[in-house]
């Protein structure tokens, strides 16, 4: 049988596809379409890739993004959403419905909810974005040491991590806050301390990944020391999991530090925090639902859309 006859066109596709298959890289057909040149295969596509080539990002994404936009300006500056004095109520306002004057009502000493939610973003947020820099920055340091050095101190730190990841998170958590104490930035420590094994975990199957591949093996037969190899070649190909980790690890922090102010471990009264603003509204589920409800809605969706964003990184990088 004569050999199929095949196009310049299918010829280069074939190229394409024999040189992703060697480097293990998929490649992104949008960018082959906008015209990315043989030899250097792209990431698939996400939200910054989708605009640089005119195309759109999904309606899902754009709303996730645009809800967690507003939880920083709430907590950056929540004097543009409310008036309202988020610590002192007027007694004869208590438990209002929400309303056009009170859009989440008010509690039981009549201080307007929606207030002390958008002035409780502060503490919420500071307090998820200090865990999510300790697990990131702990976790991150353990596993490139132990994918890069390998032996022994590899088999030694893996052993710390697993242990880290045996212990229940919240268990591990209420242990920490106990030997800090009660408290905002110590609880966003506990919870952070929390989550070190699994950047240590991911940071080191990437590292080990990378380091596998044929440019690295490049880099060292063309004289690269270790450190300059290390630092310009494996590190900045195998941190992006890391980063769609830290987004979802994001919405995750918010969640774990608004049950832990639910128990009261987190900030005290009058502060206005998510997790405990829902707990002052449980006694008062059966009369005025709104303050539970409102509130755990506002953290339910800040997390949903922390998790979108993680997920369109986490795209992004496979």
């Amino acid at each position: 049988m004569s050999a199929p006859i095949t196009t310049p066109e299918q010829d280069a596709a074939a190229r394409r596809t024999a040189q992703d298959e060697a480097s293990g890289t998929v490649v992104d057909p949008l960018a082959r379409d906008a015209g990315a040149p043989l030899g250097q295969p792209g990431r698939r596509s996400s939200a910054a890739r989708l605009f640089a080539l005119g195309r759109r990002p999904s309606w899902t994404l754009v709303l996730a993004v645009a809800v967690v936009v507003v939880a920083v300006l709430w907590a950056v500056a929540p004097g543009l959403f409310t008036s309202q004095n988020p610590i002192e109520g007027v007694p004869a306002d208590k438990l209002l419905p929400p309303s056009a004057a009170h859009w989440f009502g008010t509690d039981a000493i009549g201080r307007d909810l929606f207030s002390r939610v958008v002035y409780g973003a502060i503490h919420s947020l500071s307090g998820a974005l200090i865990a999510v820099t300790v697990g990131l920055a702990a976790g991150t340091v353990i596993g490139v040491i132990a994918g890069s050095v390998g032996g022994v101190l590899d088999d030694i730190l893996m052993r710390v991590v697993d242990v880290l990841l045996s212990i229940p998170g919240l268990l591990l958590s209420l242990s920490i806050i106990i030997l800090l104490g009660f408290g905002t930035v110590n609880a966003a420590i506990a919870v952070g301390v929390g989550s070190v094994a699994s950047f240590a975990r991911l940071a080191r199957s990437e590292v080990v990944r990378v380091r596998r591949s044929d440019f690295v093996e490049a880099a060292f037969g063309s004289g690269g020391t270790f450190v300059s190899v290390l630092a310009r070649h494996v590190l900045p190909n195998s941190l992006t999991a890391v980063v769609g980790l830290a987004a979802l690890q994001f919405g995750a922090a918010i969640l774990a530090i608004s049950t832990l102010g639910f128990l009261g471990y987190g900030a005290p009264p009058p502060t206005p925090e998510w997790g405990l603003l829902i707990a002052e509204g449980r006694n008062y589920v059966a009369t005025a639902w709104w303050l539970t409800t409102l509130p755990g809605l506002v953290v339910v969706i800040v997390v949903l859309s922390a998790n979108r964003i993680s997920q369109s990184i986490g795209r992004g990088h496979r």
